[in-house]
């Protein structure tokens, strides 16, 4: 089944660009999130170990630090998808050389792989390591 490398390229570029602002803003929020927690901690002279509190405020703090990282490898994924769209690289997989279909990029706007190919990296990621 062969599938079409998108064609309209301003339409893919405002879609990721769309998705890039929403992300941006998403960052600005999470940000904004954990500023607080860790100006709530400072005006309180806060003990992790054995504040009955502490244990929930430092996984508050390191649960909105991954969504922030999450986020910020988000917008350079769709960074990266962009320039593969201006060097007309765009939707083409870059371990098998095929197109990635239209659905994928759908859900996906920033993949780089089409799903067999994710599938594969998916397998080779999750099976356990044997040793000699």
């Amino acid at each position: 089944m062969s599938h079409q490398v998108p064609a309209d390229h301003e339409s893919v570029r405002a879609r990721l660009s769309a998705q890039r602002a929403d992300t941006q803003a998403r960052i600005a929020a999470l940000q904004r999130d954990f500023d607080a927690i860790v100006e709530a901690n400072a005006l309180v002279a806060v003990d992790d170990e054995h504040d009955p509190d502490g244990s929930s405020t430092a996984f508050e703090r390191a649960h909105v630090a991954s969504l922030l990282a999450r986020a910020r490898e988000e917008v350079l994924a769709l960074d990266q998808a962009l320039e593969r769209l201006e060097q007309d690289e765009y939707g083409r997989c870059e371990v098998c050389g095929e197109a990635i279909p239209a659905e994928r990029l759908e859900v996906r706007a920033a993949a780089r792989t089409c799903v067999r190919c994710a599938q594969a990296a998916s397998g080779r990621r999750n099976a356990p390591s044997r040793r000699l």
